[in-house]
């Protein structure tokens, strides 16, 4: 296999959920962009660097106007990426930014679907399946 180079950027999300009455925030971390850059790293530390010193989350720029600018701090860190924060009025994200190799790659495979036998068998033996409480993040 050849070296394919990326560029991958993580967000910290955020999704608004209620239960019981109340609003909860909650955070997860997203990769949310893979970049193909090519076979070399040097380009895809630059694309990196580019991508940490320019990119707007979707948290921001979907509630900036015409003109504005994030507030930005960006971090390299010791292994190479790039951790930025992002503040604009009332709200603040960070993302993370790395240039990375792919190594392995493997496409889906599905097993043949369950008999009839076999999911009475399940659903005897477990039981019905718990709904996922309205908090739960979605999979």
């Amino acid at each position: 296999m050849t070296a394919e180079w990326y560029v991958l950027i993580e967000e910290d999300t955020r999704e608004t959920r209620a239960a019981d009455g109340v609003r909860m925030q909650l955070h997860r971390w997203q990769l949310v962009a893979r970049h193909p850059v090519g076979a070399s790293r040097e380009q895809a530390l630059a694309v990196a660097e580019d991508a940490a010193l320019h990119y707007v989350p979707a948290l921001i720029a979907r509630n900036a106007r015409p003109g504005d600018t994030p507030a930005r701090n960006t971090y390299l860190t010791p292994d190479g990426a790039w951790l930025v924060w992002l503040g604009q009025r009332d709200r603040e994200c960070h993302v993370r930014v790395t240039a990375a190799r792919l190594v392995h790659t493997q496409e889906e495979t599905q097993g043949p679907p369950k008999t009839l036998k076999e999911k009475v068998r399940h659903a005897l033996v477990y039981g019905p399946e718990p709904s996922a409480p309205a908090w739960a993040p979605r999979s």
